[in-house]
């Protein structure tokens, strides 16, 4: 046996350590702890994999792991196995490789907050149900550890639970991941009713039994659940709304979860039940155009955002996008692929996003950044790296696995492809933006008189998303901050980040830059032997032209000409309000969903319910006691008298009733 088991638990022993006893170790204890067991985890998998195979052309097959039987009800076994095919290894591969190059540079970023050890907690429970994900061997599995990320991502995005900013995001990514969830587990109820078992070899191999559903049926109705429950986990309309507003936990934990853990978590759930979804091809068809839909739609809101963070975090929905299109279209190796390119390229960028909020003192206005290439050239090398690879640029590993989805989505319907590609050229235009606006120019934040970078004019929300990375905190308060409060106290003019972040940044820019050339269709092509689209020569040059002009475009108009994108916004002033507005759809969802389903909440279930219902009915029923208790107290006078004339009163009439009872004989 290989040992799976160690693979999760290794982080969750980091969890339990650094959680209940990281208040009396020091920074340095927890650092080994939280990095040391993912590091540990990480070559595990290693280990496991190569002893399997997978790097010399075996694994072949499933490999499985029973421990013990969990759920016993009739002829339902539902039991913890953990499994390993070619799927699982790319996903195991990124999580614990990708998962602690963030820890590393985490330690370096949070330095300075409070709750240090409680954070480095949360990233190892993290870790450990994203690895149950993926390791588990049966939909219920698979559940815990999707709904522990949705935990996980509650804990570390209100990391700054005493701002109300960050526990309204933390709320809201919960809720939002609560609507999907409830699509997910309906999709297992009806997966238990029709297949009489959860395990994933079992159930698939009963689905490739039957036949394709040309109309709705029930294993349409599965896929569509399951759409659901990616939706919500990937940030997919229209349970998108979430992903944003994450952005108000530590830069890390962005990385974390736009690379590494929770929004891949639908895309491999579509992917690992591609058997059902390729037996309901309606349901597969609804995958495709809420991608490209999502893609689309998200690119858009990027082009106006000038909070560096939530570009890339718009840029994380729209490439999520792209995979939900590749697996819609049927190429399902192309989306898992750049699951991959992806997490390198963006976890590069978020923390790439952080190393510059460092040396800007916590601000994430890009408005009041430029003329960084002077101060921080390693983190603005890096972030080129990151801004070419998603941009497209041929040979890099964007491209290659961009250039496969939309292959497919040409093959499937032109017209995807074509929607796909102006996406792509929206994509390279707004991260080039963002590179532009941060690098170039000159410094446009503030120097404060005693040389310190001023952060006090930023807005709070953009300040207290940060923290003080600058502060002088050594205490290991739990309150989510140091005392030196939010941003603000910079040191000078801004300055490179220490080695232990940009490091991370340089191992991710070489992944970013080469990993196109790891060729993961070809490794999955036995798991997904489907055709993954004509590899014309023209459809690759146009998207990489579209890439091209994009980051031309960007380039001219914030580096050349830095006047013009000021004239276009006074000329298209309706639209780019909607626009940089976010086309209201969170007013939209609280004018009919949020503030409908509160003031209800309110008159109904509090006024009328609550307090008009169960309060009276409690109420009333002590009212009802004290009463029949105060009838009864007239009786306990304490009179001698008054006892005996009771005493003669009740026995007259029970005598009376005595011979009215022998009279009636």
């Amino acid at each position: 046996m290989q040992q799976l088991w160690l693979i999760p638990l290794l982080p969750l022993a980091g969890f339990a350590l650094n959680g209940l006893l990281g208040r009396r170790f020091s920074k340095s204890v927890v650092n080994l702890i939280a990095c040391g067991s993912v590091f540990l985890s990480f070559l595990w998998v290693l280990k496991s994999l190569s002893a399997l195979g997978a790097f010399s052309g075996g694994l072949q097959d499933t490999y499985s792991e029973h421990y013990f039987t969990w759920i016993q009800s009739g002829a339902l076994n539902i039991s913890v196995d953990f499994a390993v095919d070619r799927l699982t290894s790319i996903m195991l591969m990124i999580v614990t490789g990708i998962g602690f190059l963030i820890h590393v540079y985490a330690t370096g970023y949070m330095s300075h907050e409070g709750g240090y050890y409680r954070f480095f907690a949360y990233l190892n429970l993290f870790m450990f149900f994203m690895l149950t994900l993926v390791l588990g061997a049966n939909f219920l599995l698979l559940f815990v550890g999707w709904e522990g990320v949705g935990l996980c991502s509650y804990l570390l995005i209100g990391f700054y639970f005493l701002e109300k900013f960050a526990g309204d995001a933390a709320n809201k990514a919960f809720i939002v991941n609560r609507v999907g969830d409830f699509g997910f587990s309906l999709a297992v109820f009806l997966i238990v009713i029709h297949f009489g078992t959860l395990d994933f070899n079992t159930v698939f191999a009963k689905v490739k039994t039957m036949p394709v559903e040309t109309s709705a049926g029930w294993l349409t109705a599965i896929a569509l659940l399951l759409l659901v429950g990616a939706c919500g986990k990937s940030a997919q309309i229209p349970l998108y709304v979430w992903l944003p507003d994450a952005m108000a936990g530590p830069t890390p934990v962005s990385a974390l979860i736009h690379a590494a853990t929770m929004v891949t978590a639908g895309v491999y759930m579509v992917a690992r039940s591609s058997q059902i979804f390729l037996h309901a091809h309606g349901a597969l068809n609804i995958v495709a155009i809420v991608g490209l839909a999502t893609a689309f739609f998200a690119a858009t809101i990027g082009l106006t955002q000038f909070d560096i963070k939530k570009v890339y975090a718009y840029s994380t929905v729209s490439q999520l996008g792209y995979m939900f299109l590749g697996l819609g279209t049927g190429a399902f190796s192309a989306g898992i692929f750049h699951v991959m390119t992806h997490a390198f390229f963006k976890a590069l960028l978020f923390l790439g996003a952080g190393s510059v909020i460092h040396a800007c003192g916590g601000e994430q206005d890009m408005r009041k950044m430029g003329g960084l290439r002077k101060y921080t050239p390693i983190t603005m090398y890096t972030l080129l790296a990151a801004t070419l690879a998603i941009a497209g640029v041929p040979f890099l590993s964007g491209a290659a696995s961009k250039d496969l989805i939309l292959e497919s989505a040409y093959e499937y319907a032109p017209w995807m492809y074509w929607v796909g590609v102006f996406t792509a050229g929206m994509t390279a235009f707004y991260v080039t933006r963002a590179f532009c606006m941060t690098f170039f120019g000159e410094y446009r934040g503030e120097i404060s008189a005693h040389g310190s970078t001023a952060g006090h004019g930023h807005s709070a929300p953009a300040a207290a998303a940060h923290g003080d990375d600058h502060g002088h905190d050594d205490k290991h308060d739990d309150h989510g901050h140091d005392d030196n409060g939010h941003g603000g106290h910079g040191h000078g003019e801004p300055h490179e980040s220490p080695l232990v972040m940009t490091a991370p940044l340089m191992v991710l820019a070489v992944l970013s830059l080469v990993g196109g050339f790891i060729n993961i269709p070809k490794f999955l092509e036995p798991m997904f032997p489907l055709h993954e689209g004509e590899s014309a020569a023209w459809l690759e040059y146009t998207a990489s032209a579209a890439g091209l002009i994009g980051i031309a475009l960007a380039y001219f108009f914030y580096v050349v000409a830095p006047s013009i994108p000021d004239g276009i916004v006074k000329t298209f002033s309706i639209p780019y309000r909607w626009i940089y507005n976010k086309y209201f759809v969170d007013e939209f969802y609280d004018a009919t969903i949020i503030n409908p389903a509160i003031d209800g909440s309110r008159s109904l279930l509090w006024r009328a319910v609550d307090a008009g219902g169960i309060d009276r009915i409690v109420n009333g029923t002590g009212q009802v006691a004290q009463c029949i208790g105060g009838f009864l107290r007239r009786f306990q006078s304490g009179s001698i008298r008054s006892y005996a004339a009771w005493v003669v009163l009740g026995s007259i009439l029970l005598i009376a009733y005595a011979g009215f009872m022998g009279g009636a004989k």
